[in-house]
Order: C-alpha cells, then sequence, then structure tokens
C-alpha cells in the first residue's frame, strides 16, 4: 500500500474517504487511533493508504475535487 494522503484535518480526511468509496477504491486508515495517545488534540496526523495500482487513480480524483493541495509533491513509498 501507498500513502495518498496525510492530514490531520478531519472534514479533508471524512472527504477523500467519501471520494475513495464512491469511486470504489480500497483504502485503510494508518493511525486513526492515535488521538488516545495525542489525547484527541489532533496532532497527529491520520494517514490514507492505497493499493499501489489505485495511488494514481486515486491522486487523479483527489485533484478533480480540489484537494490537489493536500497530496505530497511525490508519492511517499511506506517504511518497510
Amino acid at each position: 500500500m501507498e500513502e495518498l494522503l496525510r492530514t490531520n484535518n478531519p472534514v479533508t480526511l471524512s472527504f477523500t474517504q467519501s471520494l475513495l468509496d464512491d469511486e470504489d477504491i480500497a483504502y485503510f486508515v494508518a493511525d486513526q487511533h492515535m488521538s488516545i495517545l495525542d489525547g484527541s488534540l489532533g496532532i497527529l496526523p491520520r494517514r490514507i493508504m492505497v493499493e499501489t495500482e489505485q495511488l494514481y487513480r486515486a491522486r487523479k480524483i483527489m485533484r478533480q475535487h480540489g484537494l490537489g493541495a493536500e497530496l505530497p509533491e511525490k508519492p511517499v513509498r511506506p517504511v518497510a
């Protein structure tokens, strides 16, 4: 899986999930339970991970819906 988005903005996170659901792109929200560690302050960003084969399509959909500025310049590879 590849990182599509890293944000601590719950609205951006929810909107992205909705877009991916509508397009039948499988994703995983990493670090969603980290709020336990940061005291629910929203300091630690959540990450949306998608299959490598779907990354280009997912990035294209996000740009089409005005979320291009939220994307990293280069897709981030997960650390093994």
